[in-house]
């Protein structure tokens, strides 16, 4: 089924990619220059227009707009700023009102956006159905339902029966149904309409043009100096230009297979007539969701990290994890057994051991980052934007910018070899109590007791 997949990205496998803006060619200068094209390098510059239509933006891409984790992930478009209700109440419970209020406002801000700007992006505001497919996940999904309730979020519990009506699968058992907090999109069209958003907007995009390194207020390239006053990093698992920044962050591999398109009766067999996004309870859970002509696009599970933070474009393939991804997919719609897999890829996520973005500044407030997103980036990489350009223009009194949130950092992983033990020994016990009823062992309660309780 997986013979004839190719090893790219669906949503980068389109007619409807831009063609690429020309590298820098010689020294400049501007007022803001943002480096990264991904999801939050693009807010960052369409952002700082509207907030001042006279400023001069400069955004700088290694490769292609849109080419990393923004042109890869699943397409989920949350509103959490924290990774999830349950990690917010875990270590932002004394402002998490004040957290889910902004995420909320954030993702009608993202859909206006769209709206504004004309962009087609199959933006679909269908929400979630947590899954559970084993007991101890129906006990704990519980738990998230009666926390949605106490936060006022728009939740229905699913029985078994209830939740075979919304989509048949012979391993559901309950689900969690979130209505209203999170929209479905292709991601690369999404952020291929900003870069159009930010080019009407007057910024200057250079594409296939990496920063070798940050020097006070230039950023030098191969090419040419881009000389700012001030400086947004947007990097995501990529080494930051800000040294003292790259002990926070983990680039951790995620795979994902997307299916031919369903035929009306391969439609009818598993229902899913509300095109939720999908994902299921486990330690290493899947995510799922259809897209606009009916693929299924099907992620998560594994997640890898390789020695010495690798990062290299052939480990955006990694054939043991396909094959396993597309045997659990098999076992969730056996009815759905002759369907072939069309795409499958992989790539980096910006970890951070607290699983949620952080900041923070360098050169004496001249220069601002915003990383370890963790994966739920699509939306919170525009909040991430909006607290760099406060920190950026010395506002350290807004509401954002009063939140622990965005004032603290994550824990720093270790250096290696350890950081390597660590990862290893988290993943291999995350899988031990998948298969033990949820039990987390002594390493993964000595995680929980420092407030690092990791997930894949």
């Amino acid at each position: 089924m997986l013979s004839q997949a190719k090893p790219v990205p669906l949503w980068l496998d389109s007619p409807d990619r831009p063609a690429p803006c020309a590298p820098l060619a010689r020294d400049a200068a501007c007022d803001l220059a943002v480096v990264g094209g991904g999801f939050t390098g693009l807010w960052t510059a369409l952002l700082a227009k509207e907030r001042d239509p006279a400023r001069d933006v400069v955004l700088l891409e290694a490769r292609e707009v849109g080419h990393a984790a923004t042109g890869r992930n699943g397409g989920f478009c949350d509103a959490s700023l924290t990774h999830g209700l349950g990690n917010g109440i875990d270590r932002f419970e004394d402002e998490l009102d004040t957290l889910e209020r902004l995420g909320l406002e954030n993702l009608e801000a993202i859909e206006a956006t769209v709206e504004k700007h004309a962009i087609e992006c199959g933006w679909e505001r269908t929400g979630t159905i947590d899954v559970a497919t084993a007991p101890w996940m129906v006990d704990e999904l519980r738990v998230e339902y009666e926390a949605s309730l106490r936060y006022g979020h728009d939740v229905e519990w699913l029985d078994r029966d209830t939740i075979q009506a919304e989509v048949r699968s012979p391993t559901y058992r309950a689900g969690l149904h979130r209505r209203g907090r999170t929209a479905i999109v292709d991601p690369a069209r999404l952020a291929w309409g900003l870069k159009r958003a930010c080019l009407d907007e007057g910024v200057r995009i250079h594409e296939d043009t990496p920063v070798m390194r940050l020097q006070g207020g230039s950023l030098h390239t191969r090419t040419g100096d881009l000389r700012a006053q001030r400086i947004a990093l947007a990097t995501s698992a990529y080494p930051a230009l800000v040294r003292r920044v790259r002990p926070y962050v983990l680039p951790i591999y995620d795979y994902v297979l997307a299916t031919e398109p369903l035929t009306p009766d391969q439609r009818e067999a598993i229902g899913w007539g509300g095109r939720q996004g999908l994902g299921d309870g486990g330690n290493q859970f899947h995510y799922y969701r259809l897209t606009e002509d009916d693929r299924i696009v099907w992620g998560g599970y594994d997640a890898v990290y390789h020695w010495r933070n690798g990062l290299r474009d052939e480990l955006d393939q990694r054939p043991p994890t396909h094959a396993k991804l597309a045997e659990h997919f098999f076992a969730t719609f056996p009815q759905l057994s002759e369907v072939k897999f069309t795409h499958k890829w992989g790539g980096a996520i910006d970890t951070c051991s607290r699983y949620s973005a952080f900041w923070g500044t360098a050169a004496d407030g001249r220069v601002a980052y915003s990383l370890g997103f963790t994966g739920l980036g699509v939306g919170a990489s525009r909040f991430g934007a909006q607290v760099m350009l406060d920190l950026l223009a010395g506002e350290r009194d807004t509401e954002r910018t009063r939140l622990r949130l965005t004032r603290t950092k994550p824990l720093p992983f270790p250096p290696e070899p350890l950081r390597s033990g660590v990862v290893n020994l988290t993943r291999w016990s995350l899988a031990r109590a998948d298969a033990s009823e949820g039990r987390r062992n002594a390493w993964l309660r000595a995680l929980d007791r420092l407030g690092l309780g990791f997930d894949s």
